[in-house]
């Protein structure tokens, strides 16, 4: 993980999610996920693009289980967009570069 993708646990998501003054895109992901592990370089590259918009979380399903049950993550990876601290969007599933920034500028 890099400065531009901040891994979050359950302990912490309250404050650096929920109570966010920035859109906060979370990504539930987990270490034997390979959909997951493919879609991490271009979403540490979004979080470079959206520098100052956005902010990027990332969600380990596996060591902090309590936030994807509350969430309903069913499926990794899951994206959701959290504004203003309510989930405003999701998306599930491995996608190109281009789709993932086509589905936060709609939702942002």
């Amino acid at each position: 993980m890099s400065a531009v993708t901040k891994p979050v646990s359950d302990a912490e998501f309250s404050i650096s999610v929920l109570e966010s003054k920035e859109p906060v895109l979370v990504d539930f992901w987990a270490e034997w996920c390979g959909p997951c592990r493919v879609i991490a370089p271009a979403l540490e590259e979004l979080g470079g693009e959206y520098a100052g918009k956005l902010s990027i979380a990332k969600v380990n399903i596996d060591e902090n289980p309590m936030t994807p049950t509350k969430f309903g993550v069913r499926g990794i990876p899951t994206l959701i967009l959290f504004k203003d601290g309510k989930a405003a969007a999701t998306h599930v599933g491995a996608a190109p570069k281009s789709v993932l920034k086509a589905f936060i500028d709609k939702n942002l």
